[in-house]
């Protein structure tokens, strides 16, 4: 008997768990961190299973939605080893210690606040977990190549296939069971979407006796990526003429790097104006690093192809920006600047600081690139308020907002439905998780429409037998 459990990403988009249970072994897929603001207290809940039960921990990739939650885990007593692919364990090493340093950063900013204002957020003044604890996880990365099987015990083996989302994303290919009996599970994770500039197509899967797909974009269409590139440049050229400055909230992994090769790309074309550039975020920087260290993992043909030869990452206007002293000082400039700061959903980070100075401010554009979850200041502001609160002060929104679907590292709805048409014979049952509920019930209601398939959107913590 095989079992299935929610624990996160059912009919929602982020805290992305998954618990596989047979009679002989605990699985995890995914471990990550809830991001919704109405749902970010599950990440202080104690685990709905004991993390010393857990045998291994699996990961699709290394986003913190999906792995941001390892650290208390393992701090909690999972001692198990996790298993990814060579690109994820090196992005997941910047990543958990960057998210740890937030941790540590945000629950220092906000003793500070509640004292000054004689008052209590919701969260606890500690972090959720310190970087000592995040160095804790590193020891027990596990790496396996693409399609090399592994065997995490005598009846579980694992697969890794591309899934074309971020350098090293995988779609997790679980066998379970001795021969006679196994079944075969397909874990999506985050599906790419296809010609994307600097990675693979994500491959098709042909058969699977159960499904997990996700559905971030399942209820729309993403603008073709020709269509995203004349929006940039429209708004990249247009801010510009005004004096404003284009602030870009944006994701350290793939997003930086993707953002970069285009506006080379025009650069070197002449279609944007030269424009002094920022990438603020000492984590893209070093996850921009990984990407140049694994390019075997990246779409040889395209990155070849880069223009103007070299890194498709650098161009001469770029300036990388570590230090806390180089962020202030971007605000303390004159004219207009091209700002990509993290995070990319402005839940925490530099944008934050960008983004006070920039939001009352007409002629500049707040510009998302990427998905924005119900419940974070990025969806908050995409949705165009009046006034938006930004580290505790309310400021009016007077910058031109602006977004482009079309640099999603997520498939579309159509997308998603030409890769679930890969199987070649239906799966016993398909479960759409990683979406809004909308979005979810939107896809499952087209795969049953379409292809005939037994379709599930499963509710947080609902377990179901295989």
């Amino acid at each position: 008997m095989i079992t299935v459990t929610f624990l996160g990403a059912a009919r929602n988009v982020t805290g992305s768990r998954f618990i596989v249970r047979t009679g002989e072994i605990c699985l995890l897929v995914d471990c990550g961190l809830f991001q919704e603001r109405d749902l970010r207290y599950r990440n202080w809940e104690d685990f709905p299973v004991n993390p010393g039960e857990i045998d291994a921990v699996v990961l699709t990739h290394a986003h913190i939605d999906h792995c941001g939650y390892l650290p208390k885990l393992v701090r909690e007593g999972f001692a198990g080893k996790i298993f990814c692919t060579p690109p994820t364990a090196g992005v997941a090493r910047v990543a958990l210690l960057d998210s740890a340093h937030i941790q540590e950063e945000d629950a220092a900013y906000k003793e500070r606040r509640h004292k000054k204002k004689r008052q209590r957020g919701p969260y606890p003044e500690i972090p959720l977990y310190t970087v000592k604890d995040a160095e804790a996880v590193l020891p027990l990365l596990e790496t396996v190549s693409y399609y090399q099987p592994r065997k995490i015990s005598s009846t579980a083996t694992v697969v890794f296939h591309d899934a074309g989302h971020i350098i090293g994303s995988s779609i997790v290919e679980l066998r379970i069971g001795k021969s006679e009996e196994r079944k075969r599970l397909i874990f999506s994770g985050d599906l790419g979407r296809r010609n994307n500039p600097l990675l693979n197509d994500p491959d098709l899967i042909e058969a699977a006796d159960y499904v997990f797909v996700e559905s971030t974009y399942g209820d729309r269409l993403h603008e073709s990526g020709d269509e995203a590139v004349e929006t940039l440049v429209k708004v990249i050229t247009e801010t510009a003429a005004a004096g404003g400055n284009i602030i870009i909230p944006t994701f350290a992994i793939e997003r930086a790097q993707e953002l970069l090769f285009f506006i080379k790309q025009l650069l070197e074309e002449g279609r944007i104006p030269r424009l002094p550039s920022f990438i603020d975020s000492p984590m893209a920087i070093d996850i921009t690093k990984v990407y140049a260290s694994y390019p075997e993992y990246l779409d040889h043909v395209n990155l070849s192809g880069a223009a103007g030869g070299g890194s498709p990452f650098l161009f001469p206007a770029l300036k990388m920006t570590r230090s806390t002293e180089e962020s202030k000082a971007i605000n303390r400039r004159r004219g207009s600047a091209l700002i990509m700061a993290g995070s990319g959903m402005c839940t925490g980070g530099r944008v934050k600081h960008h983004l006070v100075n920039n939001i009352t401010r007409p002629e500049s554009t707040v510009l998302f690139v990427g998905y924005q979850a119900r419940g974070t200041l990025g969806r908050v502001i995409l949705e165009r308020p009046r006034e938006v609160r930004i580290l505790g002060r309310q400021f009016p929104v007077r910058a031109r907002i602006e977004k482009i679907n079309g640099f999603s590292s997520h498939a579309d709805r159509d997308e998603l439905m030409d890769w679930i048409s890969g199987f070649k014979e239906p799966p016993r049952r398909l479960f759409v998780i990683h979406g809004e509920e909308r979005a979810s019930q939107s896809l499952a209601r087209a795969v049953r429409d379409r292809l005939g398939f037994n379709t599930v959107v499963p509710a947080y913590l609902e377990s179901y037998s295989l």
